[in-house]
């Protein structure tokens, strides 16, 4: 009979997510856990932690996974700073579950020195596995299905071609060993099959390990992660990876009986009316793009090679606005697009557009997705819209930062990976609206109209 255990009080986790849509996922796993949790949307103040303090994790949403070194040097030691203050037991940096990154752009490695440093901890966990998104890591090996069917993701057919971080090795220890030069262990299936997975660990710190990669399958090896995490932790444990190691605690929590097995009811109503904005080249996304269109909702592409003139990108902005309110008062659904899928003419003719102009590709994608944000922003406040959808992972960071939204909480499941939440906002024009952030490679075909519904995917 498992003896049940209690969490301590207080804070019993807090994260900083290096993309606004994984943040929104790693916030659902624990909310509609039963824990109540808050994701903020930039740095919160003094003030704005006290007012949220019955929360019981508490989140930060960012952009690193899409900065350089210099930006993460910058930036987030003050966050890692935000997060300790906290007092939470374990905090979390979490990464994409299909772990894209590079040493120039998005490195996890810079991230984990620059937590390490802060917060100390005496090893740096490592969860990237997380079955229910569909995502394995057996002997350090990283796969991902799409479609039903599993990929290595050196292999896959989205993230090998990344149009960023493209991932070109599956073996996460020796991709990450580009990172940092902390040395990296890992705990593998077997051993954690075999209850062999303390003797593992215990051989990897005396062996000098300091990162160590803990290998998921399944649920069993799930629990076991979130054991190794919890009852390891020492007085705080800085960890990392992607909405498995929320996966791993909860599953952990569960099965000691810290929180009941039995997740609560979070639904939704449905809403007349819905807009979409996506930058996602993902051909999942693409599909659901497809679907959404054969299913009511008014197309609305933008020219996105006008993203590389502030003025002529000014001008596409308002015709693309202009053309989705025009949708909205004749009943239907805009849903404002800049490609569909990495095949699309439009994803090679931004890049030569990019290339000709010699603008840089970040000052581009930003401009892309602020823009995206001000579209939602105006039909928002024009068409007195209460829920709205943006997609693409690196577009959701920029686009929801230019709403005046601070912080979101879980309304309602959706797909694994993208909850339907609500926003918290000092204006009363946006406080209170729902919003779903979708990554690229998140939902079933139906995403877009299952979020009008109000009900899962």
């Amino acid at each position: 009979m498992t003896t049940q255990i209690s969490l301590p009080e207080g804070t019993v986790l807090s994260f900083y997510g290096d993309d606004f849509t994984g943040s929104s996922a790693a916030m659902e796993v624990v909310a509609f856990a039963g824990l109540p949790t808050i994701l903020f949307l930039r740095t919160p103040t003094p003030e704005q932690l006290a007012k949220h303090a019955e929360y019981r994790v508490i989140g930060i949403a960012g952009l690193a996974r899409s900065q350089n070194l210099e930006w993460m040097d910058r930036n987030l030691p003050q966050v890692f700073e935000i997060l300790r203050s906290t007092n939470s037991p374990v905090v979390h940096y979490k990464v994409c579950s299909t772990f894209d990154s590079a040493p120039h752009i998005g490195s996890i490695g810079r991230a984990i020195d620059i937590g390490s440093r802060v917060l100390g901890s005496t090893w740096e966990p490592l969860v990237v596995g997380d079955p229910g998104m569909a995502r394995y890591q057996a002997f350090g090996h990283l796969f991902a299905q799409q479609n039903g069917v599993g990929y290595r993701i050196d292999e896959h057919p989205t993230m090998s071609r990344h149009p960023v971080t493209p991932m070109d090795d599956s073996n996460l220890g020796r991709h990450l060993a580009k990172q940092t030069s902390k040395r990296i262990g890992l705990v593998d299936f077997v051993a954690m099959k075999q209850g062999r997975a303390d003797v593992r660990l215990t051989s990897e710190l005396d062996a000098g390990s300091e990162i160590i990669f803990c290998d998921v399958l399944d649920h069993e090896t799930l629990v076991e992660a979130g054991r190794l995490i919890w009852d390891r932790r020492g007085e705080r444990l800085f960890g990392v990876g992607s909405q498995g190691f929320e996966a791993a605690l909860v599953a952990y929590w569960r099965a000691i009986g810290a929180i009941p097995g039995t997740a609560p009811s979070f639904r939704a109503l449905p809403v007349s009316r819905t807009a979409c904005v996506s930058g996602s080249v993902s051909p999942v996304t693409a599909g659901q793009i497809g679907y959404a269109l054969g299913n009511g909702f008014a197309p609305i592409p933008l020219n996105a090679t006008r993203a590389v003139d502030a003025s002529a990108w000014k001008s596409e902005l308002n015709s693309a606005g202009q053309r989705a309110l025009k949708a909205l008062g004749e009943g239907r659904d805009p849903l404002v697009y800049t490609a569909a899928g990495l095949d699309d003419p439009a994803v090679a003719a931004l890049r030569t557009a990019m290339e000709a102009a010699g603008v840089p590709t970040g000052v581009v994608y930003e401009r892309i997705g602020t823009g995206l944000g001000h579209i939602l922003d105006r039909l928002l406040r024009e068409a007195g819209l209460t829920r709205v959808i943006i997609s693409g992972g690196d577009t959701a960071g920029h686009a929801a930062s230019a709403l005046g939204i601070y912080a979101l909480t879980a309304v309602a499941p959706v797909a694994p990976g993208s909850p339907l939440c609500r926003a918290h906002a000092d204006e009363a024009a946006l406080d209170g609206i729902e919003i779903a952030l979708k990554g690229g490679q998140v939902g079933g075909p139906d995403f877009f109209c299952a979020v009008k519904r109000g009900e899962a995917a």
